[in-house]
């Protein structure tokens, strides 16, 4: 189900990136932009999501932000993940779908839009790409980690804290990698690319599908004070069990 909606926002969003010059834009807040493109895209999904299991509630970023909720079926939505990116034709962009049942993740899917890549979980069944299984990256030394990051640009006051983070990882690791898309960001911690990820803030339909398919992977997700992260706006680590414990660390030192 999830899969079927996220291939019909992807086909939605893939037939108007040809017309991406011509298409109406907007600020929701400062450097966090929407577009025509997302809208039907998520109107789609709910399309696909009514069509075939009528009682679910679809919590999507543009329509119904607020219904994310601790009971029912419930598909946490983002019809297109990395909307600045889209826009400027920056090749990162992907759909994202979690499924909660009563709280719980028990599915999710995201669909990089742009090479048709398809990320699925399901509790207690395993991450895949396609028919290949995901697993978390054996790498343990920081030196030779790559790690993800998406930087605090909808909250300005995030960016004090923000950067001698920054430093420090930069610092003890083979590099750190920004793509503007955290869903795909948290597949690449699934598929072994990136070691670890952090992020000072993520809404839920960021994250959804993507925790639930790195733990599936073998990863560990949590907030920012190591506790089990849940579907809710806040900071996010995840990685490897090895290399989260050590981002921890690092993101927890004073400068």
């Amino acid at each position: 189900m999830a899969t079927a909606a996220a291939h019909a926002a992807a086909a939605v969003v893939r037939e108007r990136s040809a017309g991406r010059a011509s298409l109406v834009w907007q600020a929701k807040s400062a450097n966090d932009f929407v577009s025509e493109v997302d809208l039907a895209a998520e109107a789609r999904i709910r399309e696909v999501v009514g069509r075939l299991l009528p009682e679910a509630v679809v919590a999507g970023e543009e329509l119904s932000p607020d219904a994310v909720g601790e009971h029912g079926l419930i598909f946490v939505a983002d019809p297109l993940d990395g909307t600045t990116n889209f826009l400027h034709g920056y090749p990162a962009y992907a759909v994202s779908i979690g499924v909660l049942c009563d709280g719980r993740l028990a599915a999710g899917v995201v669909q990089n839009v742009v090479t048709g890549e398809v990320y699925t979980a399901a509790d207690g069944h395993g991450a895949w790409l396609g028919d290949e299984r995901l697993r978390v990256s054996t790498i343990t030394e920081p030196a030779r980690a790559l790690i993800g990051t998406g930087l605090p640009f909808r909250d300005q006051e995030q960016i004090a804290p923000y950067l001698p983070q920054l430093a420090r990882v930069l610092a003890r690791t083979a590099g750190v990698r920004r793509a503007g898309s955290a869903a795909l960001d948290l597949c690449d911690v699934a598929r072994g690319r990136f070691e670890a990820f952090w992020e000072l803030h993520l809404m839920p339909w960021d994250m959804a599908a993507g925790m639930l398919i790195i733990r599936e992977a073998g990863g560990v997700v949590t907030d920012l004070a190591g506790e089990p992260a849940t579907v809710r706006a806040g900071g996010v680590v995840a990685g490897s069990p090895t290399m989260h414990a050590w981002l921890m660390d690092v993101l927890r030192e004073q400068p």
